[in-house]
């Protein structure tokens, strides 16, 4: 996967099922995600060691992706999106304005 590609999804993940980790594993996969934040750097902000900083990475982003094996939340996410896409096409404008009230109420 590369590397634009992983940041993105990892980024998608922290938004679905961050508030199922711990305050400490979601801040260090913000700071490193989201924030660009080098190891070193979350090292010394978090005062713990540049390997505690990557096991925690590993971990998080292991339990993260279990959560989506097991509810694919992402997954469906995805295929709304599709959808939705989908069933705009060759549409008229009040019809347009339909679907997107009813895709903003599904992804609220």
């Amino acid at each position: 996967m590369e590397e634009l590609d992983k940041n993105l999804y990892v980024n998608r993940l922290i938004d679905l099922y961050g508030e199922l980790l711990t305050d400490h594993q979601r801040n260090i996969l913000e700071l490193y995600y989201c924030y660009d934040l080098s190891l070193s750097e979350i090292a010394e902000q978090e005062e713990v060691s540049r390997n505690a900083v990557h096991d925690s990475l590993k971990k998080s982003i292991a339990l993260l992706n279990n959560y989506e094996d097991k509810l694919k939340l992402l997954q469906k996410e995805d295929k709304l999106d599709k959808f939705f896409k989908e069933i705009k096409q060759n549409r008229s404008q009040e019809e347009l304005d339909l679907i997107e009230t009813i895709e903003r109420s599904v992804n609220s």
